[in-house]
């Protein structure tokens, strides 16, 4: 089965590391990685958990890929290999935190848990995400959860932190602030003018939740019968609305050479949740990569696997969590 989705993929000044304990290089072990599932609904999702070996009870972090077929590294093939949040679980490693990172239904090794494309809706991808938090609660492996959510990521973990007690703190990277009908219009009307009119009477007919049986042909890639149940649901969730719903404590990150996500948005979510901390991260993209100016130059990043992350990124992630 072949997804296709339309909606893609403050300076810090001098670095003094995370914050944390200061590093001790000799004779540190290495983290260590294991394959792990979590039973939902129709299987078991899978996914890594790193682990530092010298941490007695480090932080678990939940890494929480972004939209279409992202997999646990944060790759993605319509956009390139890029391992973002492999890397981010590598760094957070090296400071003595552990993280989860996993492959969502229908992606990778979860590939399985995804027979028909009309099955999915957002409200999994929440639940999916609480299921490995129950999962890792009573772990006394770890002292506390903390969720962190990339793009679309970041809204699945801002819901799932408003349900969850045990979600002890959120760090919301590249999120939108705007209800997903919203942004599926206002892309369609620069990106494809010729389309914008003919669907917005069908997005319309999804917000209020009524299916649509026959779709114009052009419009059929978007508006597909098998992809309206999860645009149903998610169109039902405004971000504003979901963010102003989280009780702990929020980072919000975003880098302002994103391409797919405007920095005002964080801006919007900030300003909804006036307790979060908000950087914008100086030159850095959606993929959390240091990105050139031009547009074809900033894309390019996404296909290059080695570049680092931003530093300035990292270094923001590990101070909040270093305050928990």
């Amino acid at each position: 089965m072949k997804i296709h989705w339309l909606i893609p993929v403050l300076l810090l000044g001098i670095f003094l590391g995370s914050g944390c304990s200061p590093k001790s290089p000799e004779g540190n072990l290495p983290p260590e990685e294991e394959n792990v599932t979590v039973a939902v609904k129709n299987g078991d999702l899978k996914g890594t958990l790193r682990m530092p070996q010298k941490e007695a009870k480090p932080i678990l972090v939940i890494l929480i890929p972004g939209s279409g077929p992202t997999d646990r590294n944060g790759n993605n093939p319509q956009a390139g290999e890029n391992n973002s949040l492999k890397m981010i679980a590598e760094a957070l490693s090296e400071e003595g935190f552990s993280s989860l990172r996993y492959d969502k239904r229908g992606i990778g090794e979860s590939k399985g848990l995804l027979v028909k494309e009309s099955d999915l809706t957002f409200e999994d991808s929440i639940t999916d995400v609480l299921a490995w938090v129950e999962k890792y609660q009573k772990d006394s492996r770890f002292s506390q959860i903390i969720l962190l959510g990339h793009s679309e990521g970041a809204l699945i973990g801002a819901a799932a932190a408003s349900r969850s007690p045990a979600v002890k703190a959120l760090i919301s990277v590249a999120g939108t602030a705007v209800p997903a009908d919203e942004l599926l219009l206002s892309q369609l009307k620069v990106q494809a003018p010729d389309l914008y009119e003919a669907s917005v009477p069908l997005v319309e007919e999804l917000r209020q939740g009524r299916l649509i049986p026959k779709v114009p042909l052009n419009l059929f890639s978007i508006f597909r019968p098998s992809v309206q149940p999860y645009l149903i649901s998610w169109f039902s969730y405004d971000p504003r609305e979901v963010m102003a719903s989280v009780k702990v404590p929020v980072l919000i990150l975003h880098g302002d050479r994103d391409l797919q996500v405007p920095v005002e948005d964080a801006e919007k979510l900030k300003a909804v949740n006036p307790a979060a901390e908000l950087l914008v991260v100086p030159g850095m993209n959606h993929i959390l990569k240091d990105a050139p100016e031009d547009p074809q130059g900033n894309f390019a990043t996404y296909s290059d696997p080695d570049l680092p992350l931003s530093d300035v990124f990292i270094t923001k992630v590990l101070e909040f969590l270093c305050k928990r």
